[in-house]
């Protein structure tokens, strides 16, 4: 649930954290090369090498979506864009290489046409989307996107699907309400990944209250394209979802063979998600059950309770074990039978 905060409250964040790595460096160095082993077609991300990343949004775009903030916190209508990136420079090379380089956003254009136009650009290329959750501003998840494609090496196109959320706070309910708002927004995505004349497969990541659209969205698409939405849809990845686990459990059941495909984070020590909890009555959320409660659903899950952090909320961006098993649950997606 609390993952991030404004402007100076990410800078912040993200010194302190550059701050440890620097402390530690042979050590946070060492974890790279662990997750890089094994994986020799994982040199280098597709974003490190062409620093663009796409953009579907259901915020409504702040001066024309062409000047900084781009999208605000309103609602608006499906658009999409093309967000280029400015990548960490030499000096901080080091950084990047442990997920926690200065990336920016330098320009945003708001392109026309479909998400099927798209997906067809990417030439055969895989697409990895990435679902951000509470808190959150455009231009956070677009650079935590970027963030992530890289941390991971992935090698083909990476886009954000970015909801309306206040970045406030106090905004839980706001987010929550908009996050749900967004499933046919999300859902004419898939429907574009589904519809697009290639053979180019999607994997999905998605955080915190992300899960709970995606997870929507994904009943949808499977209802209406069966077992062909599983062959398109590579690895789907819920980090510290914000799902009532009984919601999730009837969920899992409607998606037939995508449910196999299902690896979760969790942190039983996630004090953002124990807020959660609280809010909604005291029912577990998902990101925060047993690791056996949720293996008994037939699903792969990775137990991120001993990361570092006070919170324990975001383990996908900044725990290198974690990144490798994201990693290795693309590199699975991604074969084809």
């Amino acid at each position: 649930m609390i993952n991030r905060g404004g402007s100076q409250a990410t800078a912040s964040r993200r010194a302190v954290l550059r701050a440890l790595a620097s402390s530690s460096a042979a050590l946070a160095l060492g974890g790279c090369a662990s997750l890089a082993a094994g994986g020799s077609r994982f040199d280098q991300s597709r974003v490190a090498a062409n620093p663009v990343i796409f953009a579907a949004t259901t915020r409504k775009p702040v001066n024309g979506g062409r000047g900084k903030p781009w999208y605000g916190t309103e609602r608006g209508a499906l658009s999409l864009a093309r967000v280029k990136l400015m990548p960490p420079n030499d000096e901080r090379f080091s950084f990047s290489a442990i997920g926690l380089g200065d990336w920016a956003v330098e320009a945003v254009q708001p392109i026309g046409g479909q998400v099927g136009d798209l997906i067809a650009r990417a030439e055969g290329r895989d697409i990895l989307i990435f679902v951000h959750g509470f808190r959150y501003t455009f231009e956070e998840a677009a650079l935590d996107a970027a963030h992530l494609a890289d941390g991971i090496s992935f090698q083909g196109e990476t886009m954000v699907f970015a909801w309306p959320s206040k970045a406030g706070f106090f905004d839980y309910s706001f987010d929550r309400d908009s996050a749900m708002w967004s499933r046919d927004g999300f859902e004419r995505v898939l429907d574009g990944v589904m519809l697009a004349p290639t053979r180019s497969r999607v994997h999905l990541v998605a955080h915190s209250m992300g899960t709970m659209l995606t997870l929507e969205a994904l009943r949808q698409i499977y209802a209406r394209y069966g077992d062909a939405a599983a062959d398109k849809i590579g690895a789907v990845v819920f980090a510290s979802p914000d799902i009532d686990i009984d919601v999730f459990t009837s969920s899992i059941e409607r998606l037939g063979p995508i449910a196999r495909k299902i690896t979760i984070v969790t942190a039983t020590n996630d004090r953002a998600l124990a807020i959660s909890s609280r809010l909604a009555g005291g029912i577990t959320r998902v990101g925060a059950a047993e690791k056996a409660q949720l293996e008994r659903l037939g699903l792969n899950v990775i137990d991120a309770s001993d990361s570092w952090g006070l919170i324990n909320h975001s383990s996908f961006m900044t725990n290198a074990e974690v990144r490798k098993v994201i990693r290795r649950a693309i590199e699975i997606g991604e074969r084809r039978v």
